[in-house]
Parts: C-alpha cells; sequence; structure tokens
C-alpha cells in the first residue's frame, strides 16, 4: 500500500487506481470516527448556525488530525494520478488538468479511472498487466 498511495514512480492500472479510491473513503470514515470520539474527549460548542467550535488548546487534536488528513490525501492522491497518467503513457503532470474549470474534473475521471493503459512497455515502465492473460483492466 505504501508504494501504492505514497510514490510516484511507476504505473498502475485502473483497478489499482480504484483500490485507492476506496481506501481514500476508508480513511475519511476511519477520520470522521477519530473526530468523533475526539468530540467525547475535548468537547466543545456547537453554534446556533450549526457550527462546531472548540478552543483553547483542545483544538490542537483536531488540527493536527485534520491538517495530516489533509496533506496525505492531496500528496496520496497526486501520487495515483501521476502513476495512472504514467500507465496511460502521459507525463504526471497532467493531473494538474483537474484545475481546469468545468472540464478538468471530467477529463482527469474519463482519463485516469475509464481508459485503459498503453499496452507492453513505456518510457515510464512496464505493463503493470503484463503476464495477466484476458486482463483488461
Amino acid at each position: 500500500m505504501k508504494k501504492l498511495l505514497l510514490t510516484y514512480d511507476g504505473r498502475i492500472n485502473r483497478a489499482k487506481f480504484w483500490l485507492a479510491a476506496l481506501l481514500y473513503i476508508v480513511i475519511a470514515v476511519v477520520v470522521g470516527v477519530v473526530f468523533s470520539v475526539l468530540w467525547t474527549v475535548f468537547p466543545g460548542e456547537i453554534g446556533e448556525d450549526g457550527t462546531y467550535h472548540v478552543e483553547g488548546i483542545g483544538a490542537l487534536p483536531y488540527v493536527v488530525l485534520g491538517l495530516g488528513y489533509v496533506a496525505f490525501s492531496i500528496w496520496s492522491g497526486i501520487c495515483v494520478g501521476i502513476k495512472r497518467y504514467h500507465d496511460r503513457g502521459k507525463s504526471g503532470w497532467w493531473v494538474l488538468i483537474q484545475l481546469v474549470p468545468l472540464i478538468g474534473s471530467l477529463w482527469y475521471f474519463i482519463e485516469a479511472g475509464c481508459l485503459r493503459g498503453t499496452v507492453g512497455d513505456n518510457r515510464f515502465g512496464p505493463d503493470p498487466l503484463a503476464g495477466q492473460t484476458g486482463a483488461t483492466a
């Protein structure tokens, strides 16, 4: 999992891309549960507008967990996207297509999540499906 989520070298197929997406969902649920447990240990106040407020040193665990989760998610998402674009035979810089308003996210979804990678070795490494019979991922 470390190689899948935290490095940007090599290639991954669609199946591993979607496995990473599933892992992000699981991690988000776990972080949400940890936030709920933290709320029982370091309670705050719920404002009239429905927002949660924790002040002082009690806010530190929330800040550390929140920033750690965001940093992990951004780095890991970029790494997974780069490897997926590498499988398509393109530069990892293509992950920045997501920053284009309106069409960027759709383009990324189709390119990284739906289209097959290049068959055989390319300049980014060996085919992740090499040796698998009948594989279309």
